[in-house]
């Protein structure tokens, strides 16, 4: 059920790219109890989480011997009732990727501009990449707003945008070198989100991914249009920074 202002596939994927941490829940290895642990996420361009995450953990031991999991994202902060905040819980199949392989060194890449401080045991031989590979969604953001989604609508189709992508990193190396006061009008004035030192940690077709540098506030701007290559992408971020300095 949604009202006609409300979109669940909208508001399942601004959590997937601003919350930075949740509880897996895996098959405890032997038993298949259920076995709920915090982690910190990341996402591939199209939405896929990923995991940084050691062998010598217990929820890493519980996805080798079956990698069906779930993954809760709910956002949380300031007062009141903890209920009252969306949340979604993502359900797939863990896959550990490759280690020096490209899909785990663009992973890799994106979960540590989320979480730099990992980047001091991200290197250590017991830490692998993992991605959960989405197989449905169910999302809970208010009364009569409780929807199941499928993993077709809550992943972004990448088609087209390859160009984009392969240029992600330097757009957003170029932004957080050259573009901050962009940035943080971005997060602030377009998003609501609070005055910090605000940085890109990754964009896709829909959108780019804002966090502070201290990683205490996230926010996510979507795109009037979808963009697939890097000369629309300059365009669209023009525009957008020109309306929030007229907002601001």
């Amino acid at each position: 059920m949604s009202d006609g202002s409300f979109s669940p596939v909208a508001a399942a994927r601004t959590l997937l790219r601003t919350v930075r941490s949740g509880a897996l829940a895996t098959l405890a290895s032997g038993s298949g109890d259920p076995f709920a642990s915090l982690v910190t996420v990341a996402t591939l361009p199209d939405g896929t989480p990923v995991l940084l995450i050691s062998d010598l953990a217990l929820h890493t031991q519980n996805a080798k011997a079956d990698p069906r999991a779930s993954l809760l994202l709910a956002a949380t902060g300031g007062e009141g009732d903890p209920l009252a905040g969306a949340r979604v819980s993502v359900g797939g199949r863990l896959r550990r990727l490759d280690k020096d392989t490209r899909e785990d060194a663009a992973a890799r890449r994106r979960f540590l501009m989320r979480h730099p401080d990992a980047t001091g045991y991200a290197g250590f031989a017991d830490f692998s990449v993992w991605v959960l590979e989405v197989s449905g969604a169910h999302l809970v953001a208010g009364f009569g707003r409780i929807v199941a989604i499928a993993a077709s609508d809550l992943l972004l189709d990448l088609a087209g945008a390859d160009q984009l992508l392969g240029a992600e990193k330097g757009s957003v190396d170029h932004m957080n070198e050259d573009h901050t006061s962009a940035l943080a009008l971005y997060a602030t004035t377009l998003c609501g989100a609070p005055d910090g030192l605000w940085i890109s940690t990754g964009l896709d077709p829909e959108g780019i991914d804002l966090m502070t540098r201290d990683g205490g506030h996230s926010a996510r701007l979507v795109f009037p249009d979808r963009v697939r290559t890097s000369a629309e992408l300059r365009g669209v971020l023009v525009k957008l920074a020109h309306a929030a300095r007229a907002a601001d």
